[in-house]
């Protein structure tokens, strides 16, 4: 194994071991001395890779919010490729931004640990702010997008449309994680909200 890929997987070892212990403890339970039990490796090998617990807590976030952003970019594409509507591949890629089983419940504690953290620290605001803008960004580009196959009206502003959906999505999640609102609720109000953006009907495969 090369070197450089030697030192890549040790970091996203100590990374997961945060990620596991965010889960289930929340941002207070992870210390050196946990992760490095959790990772099954040293407090020093944890040192040598992190010079802080800030530093280490910042890479595991940066990991999950980019692991977000992919799954949302890999979940467009596989609609795209089957010919779905645009309304189609907005609905599929936030709604894998939404706590609706296991593993999605899982990594959105995660992120919603982090998020509330970013309040009061800046290098972690700094990560959040990142990822969200990208993917702020993209939402925006597919809703600009749809006005050239009919889904959304030609005045409609893109930059608005992206921020509702993703204000949408934050404040279910958070009712979902809850379990304040049952899961076809949740998906029930993305719909409409998807269908006030997307209101037209998709020309493209006419």
């Amino acid at each position: 194994m090369a070197t450089e890929e030697y030192h890549a997987q040790r970091r996203n070892q100590v990374a997961d071991a945060v990620e596991r212990l965010v889960a289930a403890h929340g941002l207070d339970g992870v210390t050196v001395a946990r992760t490095a039990a959790e990772a099954e490796v040293s407090v020093g090998l944890v040192q040598h890779y992190f010079a802080s617990k800030d530093d280490m807590l910042r890479f595991a976030y940066t990991r999950v919010t980019e692991r977000a952003m992919e799954r949302v970019e890999r979940q467009a594409r596989d609609l795209a490729e089957h010919r779905s509507t645009i309304r189609a591949v907005v609905r599929q890629g936030l709604g894998e931004r939404l706590p609706l089983d296991d593993a999605r419940r899982a990594e959105w504690r995660v992120s919603f640990a982090f998020a509330a953290r970013a309040v009061d620290r800046p290098d972690l605001a700094a990560v959040r702010n990142r990822t969200e803008a990208a993917i702020r960004a993209r939402v925006a580009q597919v809703v600009e997008n749809g006005k050239e196959c009919g889904e959304v009206p030609e005045g409609a502003d893109s930059e608005e449309g992206a921020a509702g959906l993703m204000a949408v999505v934050e404040g279910l999640g958070l009712h979902a994680y809850l379990e304040a609102v049952p899961a076809d609720v949740v998906l029930g109000v993305l719909d409409r909200h998807l269908a006030e953006v997307f209101p037209g009907e998709c020309h493209q495969y006419d």
